[in-house]
């Protein structure tokens, strides 16, 4: 990689519930899409940093029990995506910041085809991260 190229590194969770349903967050910017609590680095966090400041300023809520079991690169946003198995102790609790407009939890079968495989890879987990790219 050249000095000004640009790669970005983002930290998420897969928190499920007592139905083991997987809980998304619906963006408010971009394509509007559902995906997993979680975001980018900031210069000088790290990867487990980012994931606690990003579900606390998404969620309202801390998270526990940070276990990281996947690393995703994505070809079309240039990305590595860190994913952690969490959990948080008030999902009656979750408070949305502004960046998201609902939330809910899904069966982990209607999830799309990517995110699908990283929530299985990471429910799987086996004391090896998986790695792989899209």
């Amino acid at each position: 990689m050249a000095f000004d190229d640009t790669f970005r590194l983002s930290s998420h969770a897969v928190i499920l519930n007592e139905n083991n349903e997987v809980l998304l967050l619906k963006a408010n910017y971009g394509s509007f899409s559902w995906g997993l609590p979680g975001g980018a680095l900031e210069i000088g966090e790290t990867i487990h940093e980012a994931l606690v400041r990003e579900c606390l300023e998404e969620l309202s809520q801390p998270i526990t029990a940070a276990t990281l079991t996947g690393v995703y690169y994505h070809k079309q946003y240039n990305s590595q995506a860190f994913i952690f198995r969490c959990s948080i102790n008030e999902i009656s609790k979750i408070t949305l910041s502004s960046e998201h407009s609902e939330y809910n939890f899904f069966p982990i079968a209607s999830l799309s085809e990517i995110q699908g495989i990283r929530v299985n890879d990471c429910l799987n987990f086996s004391g090896v991260v998986t790695s792989r790219k899209f």
